[in-house]
């Protein structure tokens, strides 16, 4: 094997908890219901935060709790202030914030204010008049003298990104539903407005902010149409069909440069609290790796971001692993970046990553593993760590809009966000409603908590096993990273190190076994499973790797040793 670019400093401050944090992400109203609605709420994440602490997480993202119509589940906000009904009270987020930090874990809200929904009182009031205080807090435009929108921007749930108004006589802009119009972060009396909102959320004591669709807060004021897509083989998503939104380059709708400035402010508000964070969304498909190191570098704007580059069909491979790494280094060299396999809009990673249709748990805890040795923020989604399946949703139980757009193409999210399976019992410990908002799979009752915990070569014993020694070797938190060129395409190789450590990271991402190559200066080779690593002497100069094994090569000293 030869040693290849060695990526990444290793100077920055080691007292940032989200450096290198694994940060676990809850979808509300999903993981657990306390009080028998069908719909997850706070007081059953409360009641699930010493599972959590047990796994051995950093943080929690938790998907949108505020006041909300609905229409888009929580990412269409009515009242930045408080809490939905559907989800408890302000007090009950006020106990789950102080039992995390008794429990040593970080809360992370999300942030929505690209849009609102349709019924917050800013949207109210704007759409009356073309003069009223609000009337430019979103982005109104006239129609073409034909009466057809003012241009050709897509919508990426279906149709145009405008909706008539007849109180003004003009199109409001939606980047998504109609029911969530977009703010005008041109005004800098919105962008004040958003600041407030941060605030009040920092003085009640979150910890961080993850900021949905951030690089969608500015849109180019001269209104101009979008070209067409040329390169669809360029496009980072999950459909393998294209909607009139990707048939579209969004060079004008999206992704500004003068955006910066608004990330500019929340950094500086966020610096003058101590030890929060805010992690960004870039929603970008052909330039978000590009986006991601842009919205990240330096110390004036986001701490960390995340993209899509890993939560792809086409990423399913070891050479796509590496090129997504080392484009978001050689992008922004000075950035932190997170890193994601699932997340609550993407097909579950054990799904697109099965073979001929069956999933198969060692890929689930190789996948695992991989984000428990890359550098950066690891994001783990609820049941990632238990290698839950898509879920398969009948057309009558859909709930999300998206997927009744493109239905029968693709069913939507709702099948990464059907509920959190506990036990084996009817609704899975989940509820004890007959009927919960989304179906439980009965193929993910064998795969529940319950059943798990018993069970020493379960993919969630592995996932603990895993967190803990991370957590046990710092260099996988702030050490370099340095790819290794392994014997075929087939090896995922990689090294860290601090200068105090260093560890040769292999994973074999193939159904067949491999034998690796290493060289000199490896003394201790470290192996998983469920019941937690064991370590031995390593082999001279090669080790092999089951199908979708992965396994660990300790350097004697923190100087490397990765030289063929």
């Amino acid at each position: 094997m030869t040693a290849d670019q060695i990526i990444g400093p290793d100077s920055k401050a080691l007292n940032e908890w989200w450096r290198g944090a694994v940060i676990y992400q809850i979808y509300p109203r999903s993981y657990q219901d306390s009080n028998d609605d069908g719909i997850g709420d706070l007081r059953g994440i409360t009641q699930r935060l010493d599972y959590l602490a047990d796994l051995g997480v950093d943080g929690i993202w938790i998907s949108p709790f505020f006041k909300s119509p609905m229409k888009d589940f929580g990412y269409d906000v009515s009242d930045y202030r408080d809490i939905d009904p559907l989800f408890g009270t302000l007090d009950d987020f006020r106990k789950l914030l102080d039992r995390a930090h008794a429990l040593g874990i970080k809360i992370i809200v999300d942030l929505v204010v690209s849009h609102t929904s349709e019924e917050h009182p800013w949207f109210q009031e704007s759409r009356k008049t073309r003069d009223n205080p609000k009337s430019d807090w979103y982005i109104w435009a006239d129609p073409k003298p034909d009466g057809t929108p003012p241009n050709n921007w897509q919508a990426s749930f279906g149709g145009p990104a405008w909706t008539y108004n007849a109180w003004r006589g003009q199109y409001y802009m939606h980047n998504f539903l109609p029911e969530q119009p977009d703010l005008n972060f041109h005004n800098p009396d919105v962008v004040d407005a958003v600041l407030d909102v941060f605030k009040f959320w920092l003085d009640f004591g979150v910890d961080g902010f993850r900021l949905d669709t951030v690089n969608y807060y500015m849109h180019d004021a001269r209104l101009w149409d979008n070209p067409p897509q040329k390169d669809f083989s360029k496009i980072t998503y999950n459909l393998d069909f294209p909607t009139p939104y990707l048939m579209q380059e969004h060079r004008y709708d999206k992704t500004q440069m003068g955006n910066i400035a608004n990330i500019q402010k929340i950094r500086a508000l966020l610096d003058q609290y101590p030890d929060r964070m805010a992690v960004g969304e870039i929603g970008d498909e052909l330039y978000g790796v590009e986006v991601s190191a842009q919205y990240t570098d330096g110390e004036d704007k986001l701490h960390t971001a995340y993209n899509f580059s890993l939560m792809a069909g086409e990423s399913r491979s070891a050479e796509s692993i590496r090129k997504s790494v080392e484009a978001f280094e050689q992008a922004g060299p000075q950035s932190w970046v997170s890193w994601a396999f699932s997340n609550h809009d993407v097909i579950r990673s054990a799904t697109r990553w099965s073979r001929e249709g069956k999933t198969d748990p060692a890929i689930s805890k190789m996948l695992i593993a991989i984000l428990a040795s890359l550098r950066g923020t690891a994001f783990i989604y609820q049941g990632e760590e238990l290698g839950l399946p898509e879920a398969h949703i009948p057309f009558e139980r859909i709930q999300d809009p998206w997927g009744k757009y493109l239905y029968p193409k693709w069913q939507g999210r709702d099948g990464c966000r059907s509920p959190m399976p506990w036990d084996d019992s009817k609704n899975a410990g989940f509820t004890k409603k007959g009927n919960p908002w989304l179906p439980i799979p009965d193929g993910h009752k064998p795969l529940s908590v319950k059943k798990q915990l018993r069970n020493p070569q379960s993919v969630l014993r592995m996932t603990k096993a895993l967190l803990k020694w991370r957590k046990d070797h710092p260099v996988l938190r702030n050490g370099t990273i340095k790819f290794i060129n392994g014997p075929d395409n087939d090896v995922l190789a990689f090294e860290r190190d601090n200068g105090q450590a260093a560890i040769l990271c292999l994973f074999n991402i193939s159904d067949v076994q491999k034998a690796v190559p290493f060289g000199s200066g490896y003394k201790t080779i470290v192996t998983f499973s469920g019941t937690g690593a064991y370590t031995s002497t390593a082999p001279e100069g090669s080790v092999t790797l089951e199908p979708w094994g992965f396994a660990y090569l300790l350097s004697a000293s923190g100087n490397g040793a990765s030289g063929a």
